[in-house]
């Protein structure tokens, strides 16, 4: 038996005991300060019951039926506790007033056993409100919150009937239904309360605290997302977020996916068990040649842009980019592409004016086979009179494209990647020059 479920069930054993406790002396006496704690305990019977069913329906995982879960459940229990508190409230203060108007007439036995029933009365009042309490606390159950709450309205409840039968006692018989007035309108604060925090979660208000907490994760992410939307609720101790985040148009579907995944492990850090659902979109106000590259890849069959150059004509913007096509289209259905994909960058960013294409076939996959060369021993002289060492990896591969070097250079460290990239370049320049046979040479740089 879970914690939740164990504390419900306590709940609803103690407040059978206490309703048998205060309606028997209750009615000994002709107390109705004792009679409307029994009534009050009796609602608090039916609520400790719905509040066991409730959390033991909120701890079953989501369904077909029920795909956010049950969580819902404790804040429905709570609501229905709120209204028959409410209602028993109304019928005590009515009883009450009465007394005291003289409509009704009634007199008070106090006897000695009616003030131990409520010291014990007031002591498992105390337990089980820092039972429920701190059980709701640890699990963030609003059904055991509430439980907790009237508990504690039970026992200051008890208090007031305590001072009303001591009042009674030494000849103010009128203490008595004060007390049972007190009670009524302590029932009806803490049924209002009840009421307006479960409406609230019902009505999927927005959780302000965990909002702040969501939102102050995110914003200690680096490099800083942009949150353009969020939305939470609550269903019992459970958070659900969606969130919408902005990223550069030009980011690949692996950029953003990871940028989702940042923001949800953030907002589950400072939400444990919180169920989060990251929507990625463009960023609206990106740079020209961003928005430009985004608009590109939306055209069908467009395989790779690259090489964008925005330049000034006259006082209007014109774009140039190279575009790779699948290398088995026909000419006619190529240029039938080049002018989708111009009109969608125009389309999606009016500042530009014009757009040149240059088309490109794109190879999906090329045929090659590794082979020995006696250019090896070139390449390797090249790179020792450039950085004083051997390559740490030297291969060549026969494609169809022609012979094709791969080198790895080691490099310090400390270089500037810009230095690295700059020294690669000469000696690509160098084998190129010296070995015009090799169609192409790729160097990689690493510390």
């Amino acid at each position: 038996m879970t914690p939740q479920r164990r504390s419900a069930l306590l709940s609803v054993a103690a407040a059978a005991v206490l309703v048998v406790l205060k309606l028997t002396v209750g009615l000994a006496t002709h107390s109705l300060g004792l009679v409307s704690e029994a009534a009050h305990s009796g609602t608090d019977f039916v609520a400790a019951l719905l509040t066991y069913f409730a959390v033991r329906l909120a701890a079953r995982p989501a369904d077909v039926t029920h795909q956010f879960g049950h969580g819902k459940a404790e804040h429905l229990s709570a609501l229905t506790e709120a209204g028959i508190l409410s209602l028993v409230s109304l019928f005590i203060s009515a009883r009450a007033i009465e007394r005291l108007a003289g409509v009704t007439h009634g007199h008070v036995h106090v006897t000695w056993y009616a003030f131990v029933v409520l010291g014990v009365v007031i002591a498992i009042d105390l337990s089980r409100m820092i039972v429920s309490w701190r059980t709701a606390r640890h699990y963030e159950s609003a059904a055991l919150a509430s439980n907790a709450l009237h508990f504690g309205s039970d026992m200051f409840g008890s208090v007031a009937v305590l001072v009303g039968l001591v009042f009674a006692h030494y000849g103010h018989p009128s203490g008595d239904p004060i007390a049972a007035l007190f009670v009524g309108a302590l029932v009806l604060l803490a049924a209002a309360r009840l009421i307006k925090a479960n409406v609230d979660v019902l009505m999927d208000r927005a959780p302000a605290e965990a909002e702040a907490a969501a939102l102050a994760a995110i914003g200690e992410l680096s490099p800083a997302v942009e949150v353009r939307r969020i939305r939470m609720r609550q269903a019992g101790s459970r958070q659900f977020a969606d969130i919408v985040i902005g990223v550069s148009p030009a980011a690949a579907v692996g950029q953003g996916h990871a940028a989702a995944d940042a923001v949800e492990a953030a907002v589950e850090r400072a939400l444990p068990h919180a169920d989060v659902v990251v929507h990625v979109e463009p960023i609206e106000d990106a740079t020209l040649r961003e928005r430009a590259h985004a608009a590109a890849l939306t055209v069908p069959h467009v395989r790779e842009v690259h090489n964008l150059a925005l330049v000034d004509v006259d006082g209007r913007t014109e774009l140039s980019l190279h575009v790779k096509l699948p290398g088995d289209l026909s000419l006619d259905e190529a240029h039938d592409i080049a002018e989708q994909l111009e009109s969608a960058i125009c389309a999606a960013v009016p500042d530009i004016a014009g757009v040149q294409t240059h088309l490109e076939p794109l190879a999906e996959t090329t045929q090659a086979r590794e082979v020995d060369t006696d250019g090896a021993a070139l390449v390797r002289r090249i790179v020792r009179e450039a950085t004083g060492n051997d390559p740490r990896e030297l291969r060549f591969l026969n494609t169809t494209h022609g012979l094709v070097a791969f080198l790895t250079l080691g490099l310090e460290g400390t270089h500037r990647l810009d230095e690295a990239h700059q020294r690669a370049s000469q000696i690509e320049e160098r084998i190129r020059r010296e070995r015009p046979d090799i169609a192409d040479v790729i160097v990689h740089t690493e510390p």
